[in-house]
């Protein structure tokens, strides 16, 4: 309520009624105008003499900003000083990122973000969010209470265990729930003052961390067991207590707690794992696009998923779903998707062990056999090879996973096949996409998870699509909160699958490219939201029955800068 316009009922004219005063109002980024503050404004608002006395358009600000911007010499010190913009500034932060998104998001997201996460304890500057430990157990509700805005309406948290593609963090990972936050006011113009990040900070198993004399973090190892559950226990309950109409996003945990936590609270809060159901929301969009490139249906594709975390449990789910809404029954679906791990290949009978999780997506043993298989185990690249699957993907997390006798595999049996290295950061990208368009004689359809430039072969332009997480889980958070729905459901992820894939453009399909340009995420947000909204009014999860398309459009946030009057 802080920060809602009021209009003059005289004039007619919007303005932001502030309390704050003087330097109060300049150390407020969620205020702060800098140099744009009118002369009445610096009158009014005890702030004369505390500024330059130019008065500055936002244009002329911006200027300044992408100045400074393009003066830093590397990517790290892009993403350091976009945080001290954010923290000074937000409203000039989020108008700097939304005319400059091709060259801002990976700065404040991926890949950059695992760099600055990496180094946080060195780069600290400006508390932003809630750090919780092991020493408030007990008092969780009233640290969120004290810390927290109590309208917030969307929440991310990460326990920092699993940051991208780099592993334990420790107190670092709080560079995800910030920059996840940043994509949802970016591209779904949630307002900034109704997101919390929240960093879990459970200890840690890097030691380098635990070493190193300026690391900020609770310095103990990772809490487990019982330990850590009832601690994730009072920390939901504290959430469901001070944030009633929150979403929370569940953000880049390890395998052994993610499904876990995901499973266990999912019908206490509204909430969802990106790194699971978004990711596979974004793959299958864009294969559901692809389809308008090559004919048929995704139940017409063979799969095989290098990978079996939280990424391949996601997607395997979501591509047996959509096959099964195509008509297939679910063990035909399964039949077409192969899932590998670190020992290979998840088949009935093999000798490296398998969780319930990769028992459920293991292949049956007659599938093994029909591929000509035997022994006890199967290598990825032996399965590939042997198997010619149309679409590979890889989120394994290692670089040159996919090598040429693989993708030359694929290209022997289909004309176009989807080659889908998505691992991030770049560096653990399962190969790169000019060695995939050389291995496949320029026929393979390619989405990386990191952004890749163009790729020239043989005179053709590919242009390599991004498979970015940002097309699909700001929209399913502004759906769900258009509709305060008290659940996220696979039904609202469907909805937000098909949305993607009808918002690629055939143009785009002719570049090569299987998801829109990062330019149109506003707009692909707002289809995502609208489908979302929709099915949880179909389900019957929405609290509130709304006139979805006009609800979305006040809800999306516009970084201007209003007249302010004094409160």
């Amino acid at each position: 309520m802080r920060f809602r316009a009021a209009i003059d009922g005289a004039t007619g004219e919007m303005y932001l009624p502030v309390e704050e005063r003087g330097r109060q109002l300049l150390e407020e980024p969620l205020l702060n105008k800098g140099t744009a503050f009118t002369p009445r404004e610096r009158d009014v608002l005890q702030l004369r003499g505390l500024l330059p006395p130019h008065t500055s358009t936002m244009e002329e600000q911006l200027q300044r900003v992408e100045e400074a911007f393009h003066a830093k010499d590397t990517d790290l010190e892009r993403a350091i000083y976009m945080a001290a913009l954010h923290d000074r500034n937000e409203t000039l932060f989020f108008r700097f990122i939304l005319e400059n998104l091709e060259e801002t998001v990976p700065i404040i997201y991926t890949p950059v973000v695992a760099e600055a996460c990496r180094h946080w304890s060195r780069i600290h500057r400006e508390p932003r969010g809630i750090y919780l430990t092991p020493d408030d157990r007990g008092s969780i509700a009233r640290v969120l209470r004290t810390a927290g805005n109590l309208a917030a309406r969307v929440i991310v948290v990460t326990d920092n265990e699993r940051i991208l593609g780099i592993g334990d963090q420790g107190v670092g990972g709080m560079g995800i729930p910030i920059g996840k936050l940043a994509l949802y006011t970016a591209a779904a113009g949630i307002h900034p003052s109704l997101t919390v990040p929240i960093s879990l900070d459970v200890g840690t198993t890097n030691q380098e961390l635990l070493d190193d004399p300026l690391y900020l973090g609770w310095r103990g190892k990772r809490l487990r067991g019982e330990a850590y559950d009832t601690l994730i226990e009072e920390f939901v309950l504290a959430v469901k207590e001070v944030f009633p109409n929150a979403l929370l996003q569940w953000e880049d945990f390890a395998n052994v707690t993610s499904f876990h936590n995901l499973e266990t609270y999912r019908d206490v809060v509204p909430s969802f794992n990106d790194d699971i159901e978004g990711t596979a929301a974004t793959v299958v969009g864009g294969l559901l696009a692809g389809m308008r490139i090559t004919g048929g249906t995704l139940s017409e594709q063979t799969y095989v998923i290098v990978g079996a975390g939280s990424a391949g449990t996601g997607i395997y789910d979501r591509l047996v779903a959509t096959m099964v809404d195509e008509g297939l029954t679910e063990e035909a679906a399964r039949a077409r998707v192969m899932v590998t791990d670190s020992h290979g290949l998840l088949f009935e009978g093999r000798s490296a062990p398998m969780d319930a999780r990769k028992k459920r997506m293991a292949a049956a043993k007659d599938t093994v056999r029909a591929h000509g298989f035997k022994g006890k185990e199967v290598a990825h690249d032996a399965l590939v090879e042997q198997v010619k699957p149309s679409v590979l993907i890889g989120v394994c997390g290692k670089a040159s996973t996919f090598t040429e006798p693989m993708i030359r595999a694929m290209t022997e049996a289909h004309a176009k096949p989807f080659v889908l290295p998505l691992s991030n950061p770049t560096s653990k990208a399962e190969a790169v996409p000019a060695d995939i368009l050389s291995w496949s004689g320029g026929r393979a359809i390619i989405a990386t998870g990191s952004p890749f430039p163009d790729v020239t072969y043989e005179g053709a332009v590919h242009r390599i699509g991004q498979a970015n997480n940002v097309f699909v889980f700001p929209g399913i958070g502004l759906g769900c909160v258009v509709s305060n729905a008290r659940k996220v459901t696979p039904g609202m992820f469907n909805a937000a699958t098909r949305a993607l894939a009808a918002a690629v453009e055939d143009e785009t399909l002719k570049t090569g490219s299987l998801y829109p340009p990062i330019s149109r995420v506003r707009e692909i947000s707002h289809l995502v939201a609208r489908a979302v909204a929709n099915q949880a009014i179909a389900e019957g999860v929405a609290r509130e029955i709304v006139d979805v398309e006009n609800d979305i459009g006040q809800m999306m946030w516009r970084p201007v800068y209003l007249p302010y009057r004094p409160a």
